[in-house]
């Protein structure tokens, strides 16, 4: 008979530090966006192109917020985000990205003016 092995059995100490960086990056987060109130997070699908009907209503919303003093915040990729981040960036508002750092990943749309990583 086999003992079975799970996979609490294979944590170690540097994977419980693990946690507490992680646990940090989310305060660090929070922090950081605790500056920008009142705002408004908008994701949508990375496929939509400039020209469609849903990047042009993504990009008016956008617009809207900003106009009215929210901050967009969106995940800075291409798509319903860059339009809500142009929208807001052509109104002059906070345009904010948060994006990923992992190789070969998107790089933040030109219309984020606040780049969260």
């Amino acid at each position: 008979m086999t003992d079975k092995q799970y996979v609490i059995n294979e944590i170690t100490i540097q994977d419980s530090w693990r946690m507490f960086r992680i646990m940090a990056e989310f305060v660090d987060g929070f922090e950081a966006l605790s500056k920008y109130q009142p705002a408004v997070s908008i994701f949508g699908s990375t496929r939509i192109r400039p020209g469609d009907d849903i990047y042009q209503k993504a990009e008016q919303i956008g617009k809207l917020l900003a106009e009215n003093g929210f901050a967009v915040i969106t995940g800075g990729g291409p798509g319903v985000m860059e339009a809500a981040n142009k929208g807001a960036s052509s109104a002059g508002g906070k345009s904010i990205g948060l994006n990923i750092e992992l190789p070969l990943e998107q790089k933040p749309n030109p219309y984020t003016n606040i780049t969260l990583n």
